[in-house]
Formats: C-alpha cells, structure tokens, sequence
C-alpha cells in the first residue's frame, strides 16, 4: 500500500472514532491533550488542512502513520497494516469525515468492576469541567471496563437499563443506550440532553441532589422512550443543547407537553449549560442562576 493514501487518512476522523476529540477546534486545526502525557493544557495541536500532528510539550509530530506507530505503540508495518482495514469500506472511517459511528455502534464494552468515584484523574477531569464532586458522587459511579480487551476506566452515569454512560478526558460512550429518570416527586419535570449538563445545573444551584423529577435522554435518539412520562407532567423545563438536535427536540416536546418552558435562553452565547458554566464569570452565578428556578 501507497503510504502517500494512509497519510492522507484524516487524523481528526481516527481521532473521532476512537471518541477522542479536541478541546478547541478552530475549524482547520484543533488542539487536544496529549495522548502520551499529563496534559493540562491542550497542547497538541492536529493541523486538519496539511493532516499532521504536533505535541508541543515533547517536540514529537509528524504524519497519520507516525501518530498510529506512537499511539498504538507498534512498528511501521503494523502502523501500516492496521490503516489499511480503515480504507473506504470500513464503516467507521472515510475520506469525507463523515459523521462518527454512533455509540451503540461503538466495539463491545465489558464492565469488568465498579466503585465509587476515586481515580485523581477522574475527579480532575470533573474539576475541568466545573461540576460538584459532591453532586457527581450522589449519581455516578467509578466503571472499570474492557473494549477489545484493554482496560480503561470513566465516570459512569446509571441509565434506566441498568447500563452506564461513560465519561472521561478522551472517551464519551456506554454500555447501553436509555434515558435515565430520575423520581423527586410533585408534576413538573426537567429535561437535560446530558448528565454533564444535569450535573451542571446542580452545580449552579448549589444544590447535591435534584428536587424535581428529571429526565436525562442520554442522546437526543431517546427522546421517543420520555415522550410518554413527560406527557404526564404538569410543568416541563427543557435544559437542551443549543444547537439544530436540540432545538428539534424543544420543538417536539412543545408539541406532546401540558406546559413546556425552554431554559435554554438563558445560555445563549453557550453550546450547552456546562459550556456556559466552564466560561462564565463566577459574579455571573447568582444572577443567572435565579432565571433558572421554578
């Protein structure tokens, strides 16, 4: 095989397939943590328009190849022979940068322990994202689990399946797809796309635990499996992301609801409530946070 084509196999996809994505994306070029590091700040960079690669805190860059014989640890060969079986024809890689498998497509999961949550580097990817260890701790668990047979380990979030959605600095999957609900009592219900962004809003209300009924769909395709509960409800607060899906969902659950209230006016400038609660001023809090309550 030409390697001149492997090259040109798009770093982000590879990146995106195995769930790995950047922190900030500048349209042609976006900077990730390392992959071979501790790395606080992002600093490796994936030019998208020449596809190469460069982690400025070691120095190291290069090609598509290169980054699969540093990241997978193995010979050029192999580097080689493992691209190959990502040529057009697999269904998780192509030239176009299609959009990246769906994650009940994802290779098989096996949950191999749980915990409560004490890994430092969990608890300081939660930190990253600003949530309350305390709340986190009231709802999400430490998954231990294998994919292809190699550990990993993410903060896992119980779905009504008895499943987990995992979370951590490089990896966004899990073992089974469902809504969770949670039960708080009275007939009005919020609706969140993510547990990051349910946990957020706790985190910005300085509360450990919810006080209404919640929803999290866990991915906008389970909004079929709430639609019947949240006909049920008296009252529902949509706390959905700020783009095309998440409006789509807003304006389906405005026509099955009682009484439907789009909170998501309140983070505009922001893609989701987390993005909002990573970047706002802390002065911001208490002023906000009233336009979020019942």
């Amino acid at each position: 095989m030409d390697t001149k084509i492997l090259n040109q196999l798009p770093i982000k996809q590879y990146l995106t397939d195995k769930g790995i994505y950047p922190v900030k994306d500048k349209g042609y070029y976006g900077m990730y943590h390392s992959l071979f590091r501790a790395d606080h700040n992002a600093s490796m960079k994936v030019d998208y328009t020449k596809n190469l690669w460069i982690d400025y805190g070691t120095g190291e860059g290069g090609t598509m190849i290169d980054f699969v014989m540093r990241l997978e640890a193995c010979t050029l060969p192999e580097a080689i022979r493992r691209l190959e079986q990502r040529l057009p024809g697999m269904p998780s890689f192509s030239f176009q940068g299609k959009s990246p498998v769906p994650e009940e497509e994802k290779p098989g999961i096996t949950v191999e322990r749980v915990q409560s949550i004490e890994n430092p580097f969990l608890i300081a990817y939660l930190k990253e994202r600003r949530i309350s260890i305390e709340a986190v701790k009231q709802y999400c668990k430490e998954v231990h689990y294998l994919v292809n047979g190699k550990p990993y380990f993410a903060v896992g979030f119980p779905n009504n399946s008895g499943g987990y959605e995992l979370r951590n600095r490089y990896f966004k999957g899990c073992t089974s797809k469902d809504i969770t609900g949670i039960q708080a009592g009275g007939d009005a219900c919020l609706v969140f796309e993510g547990f990051v962004d349910a946990l957020s809003f706790l985190t910005m209300k300085r509360i450990n635990q919810f006080r209404q009924n919640t929803v999290i769909l866990n991915s906008v395709a389970n909004l079929p499996k709430a639609e019947n509960y949240l006909r049920s409800q008296e009252k529902v607060y949509t706390f959905l992301d700020n783009d095309e899906a998440g409006r789509q969902v807003t304006a389906r659950l405005k026509s099955v609801c009682k009484s439907l209230s789009d909170q998501s006016g309140f983070y505009a400038r922001y893609k989701d409530l987390n993005d909002y609660l990573m970047n706002r001023q802390p002065k911001q809090e208490k002023k906000q946070s009233k336009g979020l309550r019942r």
